[in-house]
């Protein structure tokens, strides 16, 4: 059997070699390891794949050998599931779900949920549950709380906003604090908010680009998981810039996505810690 070990705790001595001196005893055999500290945090991050069968009590030995407050965690072969929120905009979803129906990612689509039905035949062409919730006549927390009793019948691991265009409420985010991807329309943190495209183009920048980060209660500035750019020219007005920046948003947040699913991403603060 495969499995990723996540370990992530207050820096020390010797923490590669009590995670790796308990994996032998265990009789699990390292097949790749990943470790980072953050220095100025003094923190230690670590992600070890592993074969072989871990013995009961593994998790809780390795605690014990670690300092307080270590967060370990044995993920086996098991499907990451995953919701994906939606409005009106079909690339960064049907790139996502493509990539499903192809196997690309270890992913398990349990539905997408959105605010207009306009995507509900794409979702139902790859048969994907699809949910309606509209917005209409109703306040912004009202509107969160009526998508999270959608949400939690499902239990995701993850939460995928693909073009989701709906500013979150700080319950929602704090109800799945630590699980929310969104995919912004700009090369961080540059041109936050709406219309990122006719910024950068009042800007005359000569690159655009989007990037994938966890949502928290800042707009637009939660902890960045993966980024790409692309060159443009005085020539390209916003409306061009926003069709080529749709390629390059599809791309980043199926990345993040198959960063997720993998274990690669931790989230250290403001900032990720992100294993390629």
């Amino acid at each position: 059997m495969k499995y990723i070990l996540t370990t992530e705790c207050a820096d020390d001595i010797g923490l590669i070699a009590k995670v790796t001196n308990l994996c032998h005893e265990h009789k699990l055999n390292i097949v790749r390891n990943n470790e980072f500290v953050d220095k100025s945090a003094k923190r230690f991050f670590m992600r070890t794949e592993l074969t072989g069968t871990p013995s009961e009590g593994f998790l809780a030995q390795l605690r014990q050998q670690l300092p307080s407050g270590a967060k370990v965690a044995l993920h086996g072969q098991e499907k990451t599931k995953v919701v994906l929120l939606a409005t009106k905009e079909a690339h960064c979803l049907g790139g996502v779900l493509l990539k499903h129906y192809e196997q690309a990612f270890n992913i398990e689509i349990q539905a997408v949920i959105a605010n207009y039905p306009d995507l509900e035949k794409l979702a139902s062409g790859f048969g994907i549950p699809f949910h309606c919730v509209s917005h209409e006549g109703l306040s912004r927390v009202e509107h969160d709380k009526a998508m999270a009793e959608v949400i939690e019948r499902y239990q995701p691991d993850i939460i995928g906003l693909a073009k989701y265009m709906r500013i979150l409420s700080p319950e929602f985010v704090g109800r799945f604090d630590g699980k929310i991807i969104n995919i912004h329309h700009s090369f961080l943190p540059a041109f936050i908010g709406a219309k990122p495209y006719h910024q950068a183009f009042e800007r005359g920048v000569k690159i655009i680009g989007a990037t994938a980060h966890f949502v928290n209660d800042e707009l637009d500035e939660g902890p960045i998981i993966a980024q790409n750019v692309t060159q443009i020219t005085h020539a390209n007005h916003a409306e061009e810039m926003a069709k080529i920046g749709k390629d390059i948003e599809k791309t980043v947040f199926c990345n993040a996505l198959q960063l997720a699913c993998e274990h690669k991403v931790f989230i250290n603060g403001n900032k990720t810690v992100v294993f390629s």
